[in-house]
């Protein structure tokens, strides 16, 4: 007996699911990262040669992968180009460059809790652009989620949390956040049928151009990265995890549930860099790290188990 058409084609859809979930998960560990390392080295990179050096690096990683695609599609890409070109410098040139700027000014504490607002911009923007209104279990979701982060970021106790002050680096963080919330509305409007590698080579490329005056001015200015194992590695890590790696994994997952399912999987980055502090920095794994980690969790699956759907980027 063969099973009714809707119970079989619930199976690939679940595993559909599940899958977009395990890559949005490993695209907020990746960038939990990029906030450690780009916190780490800010005395020894500039921060927009770290921000241009990194993408340059992935696009020499993403070309050989992509020239297929793009020997075919480039008309297509071309002919996109009002949404290609946002894309690019929203979610390549703009988020990255403002990140790096606002950790010379400000810990990777505070710009980790800035950049759990992103859920909520994305949930106030998606109506304005088309990408559909959150449901309750969407919106609940972040809100549980947001707790989770307030208790690791004030460690448990109120008195820290309020402790915590921002000033111009809280700024440029938060302006790379709005610029992320609006990249990933806007990747619904991706042109249809374009090769995922290929789109993401030409966003890159997009991206690395809008950083390269900025960069050529940050040297005229005298600023030199030292060049040393700490800065290569630095840089490896970012180009290849925090850029080619994360950036597909996201857009896939962001294609596969839609952008207000996805969002909450932000909060994951500061649950993820307490991890890392625990096992990179020896800090202690401490109750309120526990009971943190358990709310973004739990925000994150109650979100994604919402029964609407935001707009995909598909």
């Amino acid at each position: 007996m063969s099973a009714p058409p809707a119970a079989a084609a619930a199976g690939p859809r679940a595993r559909g699911t599940a899958a977009a979930y395990l890559f949005l998960a490993l695209a907020a560990a990746f960038w939990s990262g990029n906030f450690v390392v780009g916190r780490a080295v800010h005395g020894r990179v500039p921060p927009v040669g770290l921000a241009f050096w990194r993408w340059a690096v992935a696009l020499a990683l993403l070309l050989p992968l992509a020239r297929r695609p793009l020997a075919a599609q480039w008309r297509t890409i071309l002919r996109a180009w009002r949404i290609v070109i946002p894309l690019g410098v929203l979610g390549v040139g703009n988020f990255n460059l403002f990140v790096y700027l606002g950790l010379t000014r400000t810990t990777a504490t505070s710009a980790l809790l800035l950049q759990s607002a992103c859920p909520a911009f994305i949930a106030a923007l998606s109506p304005l652009l088309g990408g559909g209104r959150p449901g309750r279990r969407q919106l609940a979701g972040i809100a549980v989620s947001l707790a989770g982060v307030l208790v690791i970021l004030g460690r448990g106790t109120l008195s820290a949390l309020a402790g915590l002050a921002f000033g111009p680096g809280d700024l440029w963080v938060l302006a790379a956040v709005l610029s992320w919330a609006l990249y990933t509305l806007l990747l619904a409007r991706r042109p249809a049928g374009v090769d995922p590698v290929a789109l993401l080579a030409a966003l890159v490329a997009v991206g690395v151009a809008w950083i390269a005056p900025f960069y050529a001015w940050e040297l005229a200015s005298g600023a030199r990265m030292a060049l040393d194992g700490v800065t290569a590695a630095s840089v490896a890590y970012v180009a290849v995890f925090a850029s080619v790696l994360a950036y597909r994994l996201w857009n896939e997952g962001v294609a596969r549930v839609g952008a207000n399912r996805a969002g909450p999987f932000i909060h994951l980055m500061p649950a993820f860099g307490s991890l890392l502090a625990v096992a990179l920095l020896g800090e202690a794994f401490r109750p309120f790290h526990l009971a943190g980690l358990a709310l973004v969790l739990g925000g994150v699956t109650l979100a994604g188990t919402s029964g609407r759907r935001g707009r995909a980027a598909a």
